[in-house]
């Protein structure tokens, strides 16, 4: 969703595709149906340094396993082939693989913050938020895609 259109009293969506048995559209009022959580994060910010924000939001993994992922639930190193894409409004985007984010590996809490410092992020749409990196790189604001891929090929 464009920022003109989220400036104009809309509500921000976030496309969620991929090897999914249930593909969605998202928005930030829909998210609080799952379990919020809370993360007090402080990172660096290449452009305006030390940032320290209190977020709330949905862990990311609740919502994927949510929209059905394409691997199979009892072979627990199918799903460790899946990578996840996610893309804000302003083209800025990430890269994480499902492991980072399974409580059987890595089990970041990787949020889809809702809310910064108590403010809503309905019209922006949510943001990306990982607790654990010290470098905010990987904080996309205004998230309008995610997408998980488990069928892509190496070359050697």
């Amino acid at each position: 969703m464009s920022q003109s259109l989220a400036t104009a009293g809309q509500v921000a969506e976030i496309a969620l595709t991929g090897d999914l048995a249930r593909p969605a559209r998202l928005t930030v009022p829909g998210l609080p149906t799952w379990r919020q959580h809370r993360a007090d994060v402080s990172f660096e910010c290449a452009t305006s340094g030390i940032q320290r924000h209190r977020f709330t939001g949905p862990l990311l993994h609740d919502v994927l396993t949510a929209a059905g992922p394409g691997f199979h639930p009892t072979r627990r190193k199918d799903g460790l082939r899946f990578l996840i894409a996610v893309g804000g409004a302003d083209g800025h985007r990430a890269l994480l693989s499902r492991a980072e984010i399974d409580p059987d590996f890595g089990r970041a809490p990787v949020l889809l913050a809702v809310t910064i410092d108590g403010t809503s992020l309905d019209l922006v749409g949510p943001q990306l938020v990982l607790p654990q990196d010290h470098c905010g790189a990987r904080h996309i604001s205004g998230i309008n895609a995610i997408r998980v891929d488990g069928g892509y090929r190496l070359r050697a």
